[in-house]
């Protein structure tokens, strides 16, 4: 941690707050926690600021410079100064619409060359990381490490060698499913045919496992969460996932996996998004992939479509919440896991509302805050914003040494 980075987190003494709700009171920072939180690997396990810059950009960082301050996006340098961000999965997306239109690896290509010259364009802030060590070695010298994770199994196209390849290329966790059900494992938002894995699914596991990349169980059906963790042999993590039990949407983690998932050595990175952690909105959100999907049926248009997605989601408001909602996420992953057993998986730049405090890269530091108000120890709180997630790499990488 630099001495200018300090300076930068200090200053949101005095940012990033707004009146909440009488009980649920504005976090203020302390030094005291500004203290724990600079002396922490803040490690989050999904951002997709990648996809923004493709869509939003034509995949360029001239047209798009988050070396500048970026409004329209929920991340850009400066603000991940501010955040004392210490490490980042960057999503390498691939739309589910590939599955039919054909070129998912070839978007899953692009994702991962955008990502690599985002961090080859700002040298001073960035640096990739392939392992653990790596990423220590990165933030000891005052840059974020950036690693590559894919978000949806499509990308490899029924091929483990293409899986192989993602590994050559840098790629450390596969998330199996996005909002799709694929040939070989449900998704948590679609039909679910094969009751979790199927045969190649297990192959999938192993070979990931042989590889040393994580395997990512966000999206997936609560069945296929289950079959990952009967067949792997490491640690995985839940990159972007919540809990079913105080915000019941298929996409959240259900207590017994929980418990599975601490028996595995695994994290769950508690998602950010409304629709996922504050209970009347994941109600509200929970058949919204169906919705869309209905949508596009009815309106191949795409500016008819978006009308009409824009009109259902004013017909379905759907409440913030606080950053006190996502940290109840993330004590009841406590209460029922453990504490080595939770994370941060934000999704910024992939969703479209955030609870109060938590709206930007800049405000991790109210995480620590509010585990500090609610009695954590340093230690453990160290643990939550990125130590656990790095235990889990560290030990994906030493069973696939064992099993080579």
């Amino acid at each position: 941690m630099t001495a200018s980075t300090g300076l930068t987190l200090v200053a949101l003494l005095f940012v990033c707050t707004m009146t909440l709700a009488a009980d649920r009171p504005t976090v203020v920072i302390t030094r005291e926690a500004l203290k724990i939180h600079q002396s922490a690997l803040v490690f989050d396990g999904h951002n997709d600021l990648p996809y923004r810059i493709r869509n939003d950009a034509d995949s360029s960082f001239d047209s798009l410079d988050i070396a500048k301050p970026q409004p329209t996006l929920h991340t850009d340098i400066d603000r991940l100064k501010k955040g004392g961000l210490g490490a980042q999965f960057w999503s390498a997306y691939v739309p589910c619409s590939t599955m039919t239109e054909g070129g998912a690896t070839r978007l899953a290509l692009e994702q991962i060359d955008l990502i690599k010259r985002m961090v080859a364009r700002y040298p001073d802030t960035f640096a990739m990381a392939y392992t653990a060590d790596d990423v220590v070695r990165v933030r000891q010298s005052g840059k974020i490490a950036s690693l590559i994770g894919i978000e949806g199994g499509h990308a490899i196209e029924n091929s483990l060698g293409t899986l192989r390849m993602f590994h050559e290329l840098g790629v450390r966790y596969m998330t199996l499913t996005h909002a799709d059900t694929l040939d070989w494992c449900d998704s948590a938002t679609d039909d679910q045919p094969h009751g979790g894995l199927t045969d190649f699914g297990e192959k999938v596991i192993l070979e990931m496992n042989r590889l040393g990349m994580l395997i990512d169980i966000s999206h997936i059906s609560a069945e296929a969460m289950r079959d990952v963790l009967r067949v792997t042999k490491s640690p995985v993590i839940a990159s972007h996932s919540s809990t079913f039990a105080i915000a019941q949407h298929p996409r959240n983690v259900p207590d017994d996996v929980l418990k599975l998932v601490a028996k595995n050595r695994g994290v769950v990175m508690v998602n950010f998004f409304s629709g996922f952690v504050e209970p009347v909105a994941a109600n509200r959100s929970k058949d919204v992939f169906n919705v869309r999907r209905d949508l596009k049926a009815k309106h191949p248009d795409e500016r008819e479509y978006q009308k009409a997605w824009d009109q259902w989601k004013k017909d379905n408001p759907m409440p913030r919440g606080t950053i006190h909602t996502v940290i109840d996420h993330i004590e009841h992953i406590i209460k029922t896991a453990g504490i080595d057993h939770v994370g941060l998986g934000s999704d910024y730049d992939g969703v479209n509302l955030l609870p109060e405090q938590l709206e930007d890269v800049s405000c991790y530091p109210f995480i620590t805050q509010a585990l500090l108000d609610r009695g954590y120890a340093a230690g453990d709180i160290r643990k939550v914003l990125g130590g656990n997630a790095l235990r889990a790499l560290r030990e994906a990488e030493s069973v696939a040494r064992e099993m080579k």
